[in-house]
This record gives C-alpha cells, sequence and structure tokens, in this order.
C-alpha cells in the first residue's frame, strides 16, 4: 500500500533524515512531504537540499527558513549555508523558487508554521502560512495574547505543521499536529505517517546548531564583502559581534575594525591630494579645465576644490565605502594602501 510520510523541520540534519527514512522503511513509492525548514542550523544543509531534488516522490513546502534565503534577508544561519552551498546556491535558489506554501492531502492540509482558522485554504497568506516575521506579527494583532492561531481552528481536515519547537513529542491540539521537536537542537526528528496518523521518532546526534555557530564563524566573517560595505554598517557590525569571543573570529574582527580606522584616516591625505591633483589640472590646461575635469570620476571633487569648497566632510560622505576609497587612491596614484 503507497504511504505518505510528512517529516518536520530538519534542518540540515541529513544523518537524521538518512536514519528515519531507515527506520521507516521508505521505499520510493511511499510520498515523502517535508515541512519546510529543511536548510539552516544543521550540520548537513547542502545534502538534505540535494537528497529531495533526488528524490521524485516527495514534496517540500516553503518555511521561513527557506524565505529568508528566497527574499535575501541572510542571517547568521544563512550566511553559513550560502558558504556551505558555494558555487551551488543560485540552483538552489532557483529551486526554491519552485516551491509552494502548502500542501494538500486526502487526509491532510500540510503547512509551515501557522493556518486562519476563519479562512480557506486558498485565502491563506504566504507569510503566515510560512511563519514568517511578518506573518506572525500579523497574527499576533489578529488573536488574544498569550493564544496560537490552533486553539481557534475547528476544521474536520487535520493540519500537520512545523516551525514552532513543541518538545521531544509532537503536540496534537483541535486536529492538529505539531511536528517541529528540535532536531536541530539535539532533540528529535519527527515524521507523521499517513494514513494512521502513526508517529516515528529518531534522536538528535547532538544540539548541531549549538556547534555550527563555533565551526563556520570565522569563515562566514571573510566571506562577507567587507569591501563593498558601508563604513556605517560595518560598525553597526562590529558592534554587533563585539560578545565574539572565538580566538580566530575575534582576531579577525579586530583586522576589520583597525583596516576601516586607517582607510578612514586616509581621507585628509586624499582632500590635499586633490587640492594638489587640482592645481596642477588648472596650471596646464588654463582654458579647457573645465572640459579635462570632466574626464574624472572624481570631478565633483575637482570642481569643488577649485571654488575652494572641497571639505573633508564631503570626501567622507562620497567615499563611503572602502572601496570606493581604493578606487581614487589608484587614480591618484596613493600608495600603501591597507589591506585587510
Amino acid at each position: 500500500m503507497e504511504r505518505t510520510f510528512v517529516i518536520g523541520d530538519i534542518h540540515g540534519c541529513y544523518d537524521e533524515l538518512i536514519e528515519l527514512t531507515k527506520k521507516i522503511g521508505l521505499n520510493d513509492e511511499d510520498m515523502l512531504v517535508s515541512v519546510g525548514d529543511i536548510v539552516d542550523r544543521g550540520n548537513k544543509s547542502k545534502d538534505v537540499y540535494e537528497y529531495f531534488i533526488g528524490r521524485p516522490n516527495s514534496k517540500v513546502i516553503v518555511g521561513n527558513h527557506e524565505r529568508k534565503h528566497m527574499n535575501g534577508v541572510l542571517s547568521y544561519a544563512q550566511e553559513i549555508v550560502k558558504v556551505q552551498f558555494g558555487k551551488d546556491y543560485e540552483s538552489f535558489l532557483s529551486w526554491l523558487s519552485t516551491l509552494d506554501y502548502s500542501y494538500e492531502l486526502s487526509e491532510a492540509i500540510i503547512v509551515h508554521a501557522a493556518f486562519e482558522h476563519d479562512k480557506s485554504l486558498k485565502d491563506q497568506k504566504d507569510e503566515v502560512l510560512s511563519g514568517s516575521t511578518s506573518g506572525e506579527r500579523y497574527l499576533e494583532k489578529k488573536f488574544e495574547p498569550e493564544t496560537y492561531w490552533n486553539d481557534y481552528y475547528k476544521g474536520e481536515k487535520p493540519i500537520i505543521y512545523g516551525h514552532h519547537v513543541v518538545g521531544e513529542f509532537p503536540m496534537i491540539k483541535n486536529n492538529t499536529y505539531g511536528i517541529d521537536t528540535g532536531s536541530c537542537h539535539g532533540g528529535f526528528l519527527t515524521a507523521i505517517e499517513l494514513p494512521g496518523f502513526i508517529i516515528h521518532q529518531v534522536k538528535s546526534k547532538e544540539d548541531y546548531w549549538k556547534s555550527e555557530q563555533k565551526v563556520w564563524q570565522t569563515t562566514v566573517l571573510k566571506s562577507k564583502d567587507w569591501h563593498n560595505m558601508d563604513f556605517t554598517n560595518i560598525k553597526k557590525q562590529l558592534e554587533k559581534l563585539s560578545f565574539v569571543e572565538d580566538i580566530d573570529a575575534r582576531t579577525f574582527l579586530n583586522r576589520i575594525e583597525n583596516w576601516t580606522i586607517k582607510l578612514e584616516n586616509l581621507l585628509t591625505p586624499i582632500k590635499d591630494k586633490l587640492d594638489s591633483f587640482t592645481k596642477d589640472l588648472i596650471n596646464k590646461h588654463k582654458e579647457e579645465f573645465s572640459v579635462e575635469a570632466s574626464k574624472f570620476d572624481f570631478k565633483t571633487f575637482i570642481f569643488k576644490s577649485k571654488s575652494n569648497n572641497l571639505k573633508v566632510d564631503d570626501i567622507k560622505k562620497s567615499l563611503n565605502t572602502p572601496q570606493k576609497i581604493f578606487n581614487i587612491a589608484k587614480e591618484l596614484n596613493i600608495e600603501d594602501l591597507p589591506t585587510l
């Protein structure tokens, strides 16, 4: 008999996924449905992704973690996955765009996070189904404080969902089944077998998220595009990461801080060089000054310097990324620039 297995938030726990499929005796004819959040936090997100794209008889629902990747809203967990996927990240994003936000079976409705009890499936909001931040804020305004969407659900068709860790065992309430049992945090990976709503579980080997944060910290920091990040954002990043204690990561962050200080200290020498450059241009071209000045990318600075209106603050406002400083420094033949 053909069976369907609905599996909870995997979060990169590939070994547990394989162990669970072996435990339930999953065969090629069986349908495997993921409630979403197949990546992030665990140690083998790419392996989980490759497992699902390689298994025809399967379905993955968009979770809030998939949605973050789709929208380019990358926090630490997503940045780790982006590094792990490398050149395959764009293919991963393309695949995500093909996924649905819900899946209806004869026995149940599958969503990632939530369901509005007073709306049909076709009228549900994607942000609610996937559990995005905006979706959760929307539900907070709709429902009484300290209540959850499944407190209101009275539908005849069961809903199976994930998203919120409900403990070591599934939460069964008002014909809803919460099956995120915290696999990536050292809990359990859970699946529900249909028909019959039979529960299957395997215990995770460790708290993957705790260890992954340490393992990838320095690698993720080095992967950031610091050269094209504006200085205000760099300072915010450094403040946000001030708690970091790992020696390698702390050393790299200190390098970033010192590097940006040295770059910003170049602004006065750059102004002096611009003033000198402008004077030379005036002496060499006199009547053709405007024509010659317009040939340079930094012509605005040149014209301000000619009018004695060029200030360091003007340069600071315009050259707001390390790369912009490098670009003008190269054109002005300024050498010995600080390296990262």
